[in-house]
């Protein structure tokens, strides 16, 4: 299922500073659970219990945590006049720098110097604060039980929606087994009847010599059997049952989403048995029909928790 949810904690820098982080989580449609993590280096530690937090509240769906962070503005500005809030220049990382500068002049004396722009973003130039690990870990912890709480409360507005979905197709398959289940005795026996036509003719042009007793007889026999094996009494009973199935785990609660994989697969099954076993054109787009409801069923069950 699809969804999504997001949250805001700060953290706390050091000299003032505070930094705005923000955490989002994401969820697609998987058969499986699947999850991933897009974390600064500040935030990697509280992993496993995002980890753990989703495993236990998911269990299918392909889910990605993302987290961003960001200086407060207000903050920053409140800290100005503090000179360690905004970070402190390293005088060794500047003077290496600053010969590395020099000597790669000397090799292209063409080339521009470095603007302070530059200079500040080189790596280990400016030590800015970061706050302490903890801080980050509890934060983001924080941030990310909330953006799954709302994650998760927004795949369950999507399920009601799709269990309204579900319960109309399953309607409309049970009107059309409603529909053909009477007609089937009267399909078989006039199938029947033409089918003992054609062996009557067949077997009296081979047969001459036999008696016409016991010519019917044999023709009697071949028609039940072959009546037995189109009968399809059993496949209808089973197709109510596992419709039924399918009404009561979308009643219930709890994840249901493999249990109805497993029902599609079992209404799909007798579907085909009655498109096999049809003696009738009509019959035989009734079976159709059934089998396009439960593809429709299929696509949308991959959706449900």
């Amino acid at each position: 299922m699809t969804g999504y949810g997001s949250a805001s904690r700060q953290v706390s820098l050091g000299a003032g500073v505070v930094a705005d982080l923000q955490v989002e989580c994401r969820a697609v449609n998987s058969r499986f659970l699947d999850l991933g993590f897009r974390l600064p280096d500040e935030c990697r530690g509280a992993e496993p219990a995002l980890r753990e937090m989703a495993t236990q509240g998911l269990s299918r769906g392909k889910v990605e945590f993302r987290a961003a962070w960001r200086v407060n503005s207000a903050a920053a500005g409140a800290a100005k006049s503090n000179p360690h809030a905004l970070g402190a220049i390293n005088h060794d990382c500047l003077d290496a720098l600053y010969t590395l500068q020099e000597k790669a002049q000397e090799s292209f004396p063409k080339a521009q110097e470095l603007s302070i722009a530059e200079v500040l973003r080189w790596p280990g130039v400016v030590s800015e604060p970061r706050g302490e690990e903890d801080s980050w870990i509890t934060a983001t912890v924080e941030a990310g039980r909330a953006a799954l709480a709302a994650l998760m409360e927004s795949r369950h507005a999507e399920g009601k929606a799709l269990v309204g979905v579900l319960t109309s197709i399953t309607g409309k398959m049970r009107d059309i087994v409603k529909v053909i289940e009477p007609k089937v005795p009267e399909y078989v026996a006039q199938y029947q009847e033409k089918l003992t036509e054609r062996l009557s003719e067949a077997l009296a042009a081979q047969e001459q010599a036999k008696a016409g007793a016991e010519l019917m007889e044999r023709i009697r026999q071949e028609v039940v059997l072959y009546a037995v094996r189109i009968d399809v009494a059993e496949e209808f009973a089973r197709l109510k049952t596992h419709l039924q199935a399918v009404d009561t785990a979308l009643a219930g609660k709890g994840p249901v989403g493999k249990r109805l994989d497993f029902l599609m697969q079992e209404l799909n099954r007798e579907a085909n048995t009655l498109s096999s076993k049809s003696v009738s054109e009509e019959c035989t787009q009734a079976a159709l029909e059934l089998k396009l409801f439960i593809e429709q069923m299929r696509e949308q069950v991959q959706n449900l928790e």
